[in-house]
């Protein structure tokens, strides 16, 4: 009888203990990032599926950009080749990768957004025009679920780094989570220089 009531016992501690180091939390953290994630690849595959209709109506158009136009197709064929696992999240190589994929879209995509300004006649362009749109609500969404997914990215590392959560995290394999990063810091902290003597 005795021995039966020191196994309740020492079940009884070992459910607090569990429940204080946070296990449950890692999971409902892990859940959320995964989550998160999710929005983000979403946003980029809605960006995906609609260039080769961007750049079908700038071609008709402009058919003599042909390097933008086809540096745009790489830029896309090379972001939608990787694949874009939940598990490229406990990869920082895969993820810092997938992340230049998809900034070399963007620049891609700003170089032809800035090439249609030279074409009136493209810009006056409904259908353009209309893409141009989808565009642009796309780049929100996307920074959007960028956000989402930074946030759900710090609330999850801080408890894997906390003690006494990262015991836990130590045990069970719980590694701290790649975020973005932001490209060309460096250029980006040094202020512009502003010459007010230049006409």
């Amino acid at each position: 009888m005795r021995n039966r009531f020191e196994r309740w016992i020492a079940l009884a501690v070992m459910a607090v203990a569990l429940t204080g180091c946070g296990y449950n939390d890692f999971q409902s953290k892990d859940e959320g990032v995964k989550a998160a994630w999710g929005e983000v690849v979403n946003q980029y595959q809605r960006r995906a599926d609609l260039i080769p209709n961007l750049v079908n109506t700038v071609k008709g158009y402009a058919s003599h950009e042909r390097e933008t136009l086809e540096a745009v197709t790489k830029a896309r064929a090379q972001a939608t080749s990787m694949q874009v696992t939940p598990e490229v999240l406990n990869d920082p190589a895969a993820f810092q990768k997938f992340q230049q994929a998809q900034g070399q879209l963007s620049q891609a995509l700003s170089r032809l957004m800035v090439v249609s300004e030279k074409y009136p006649d493209l810009k006056a362009d409904t259908s353009f025009r209309d893409l141009q749109s989808q565009l642009e609500g796309t780049e929100n969404r996307i920074t959007v679920a960028r956000q989402r997914y930074i946030a759900s990215v710090q609330d999850y590392n801080i408890l894997a780094r906390r003690f006494p959560t990262n015991l836990t995290a130590m045990m069970f394999g719980y590694e701290v989570r790649p975020s973005f990063q932001v490209e060309n810091e460096k250029a980006i902290s040094s202020a512009p220089a502003v010459d007010f003597n230049k006409k």
